[in-house]
């Protein structure tokens, strides 16, 4: 104690600076889950596509600005994910196929949808001007005799024409 009274302490000054740690740390943890959720989102529609035993590889399907034809079990046509009806496909086509050089489109039907209804988008996509037509199906996974165990899902694979 002074004469003056009871001692003052002064509080230190205040910080400037902002502390970013809890920013960064929030901005990684959501940069790590649209990492995670990004290749989980499918393009276009999911289908049971038709097991062959010969396929042709075809990458190209798998690109983010292929054009993809499916049918549905239920005979529903899509473009990429937009539905419509076949008749209506060839002036959608020739719109993305503008200013394309690569003039192919690929096809996924259902196993279980009518063989009608995809030849119908078959040759509403000739009418379009398509140079080639991809029909996408997955390859069958053969069982060797001895294997035990594992999974008996195959794995989808983009094929042949």
């Amino acid at each position: 104690m002074t004469k003056d009274g009871p001692v003052k302490h002064k509080a230190p000054p205040p910080v400037v600076d902002i502390n970013v740690t809890p920013m960064v740390d929030v901005m990684l943890v959501m940069l790590i889950i649209f990492m995670v959720i990004t290749p989980m989102l499918s393009k276009g529609v999911t289908v049971d596509l038709v097991p062959t035993k010969n396929p042709i590889p075809m990458q190209a399907a798998d690109k983010s600005d292929a054009i993809v034809c499916a049918v549905t079990r239920d005979g529903k046509t899509y473009l990429n994910t937009t539905q419509l009806q076949p008749e209506d496909l060839p002036q959608k086509v020739k719109d993305l196929l503008t200013n394309r050089i690569d003039k192919t489109v690929f096809v996924k039907a259902d196993s279980r949808a009518k063989y009608e209804r995809v030849v119908d988008v078959v040759d509403n996509l000739r009418a379009a001007g398509v140079d080639n037509v991809g029909l996408l199906t997955e390859q069958i996974q053969e069982r060797t005799a001895g294997a035990t165990g594992g999974s008996s899902t195959p794995a989808p694979a983009p094929a042949g024409k």
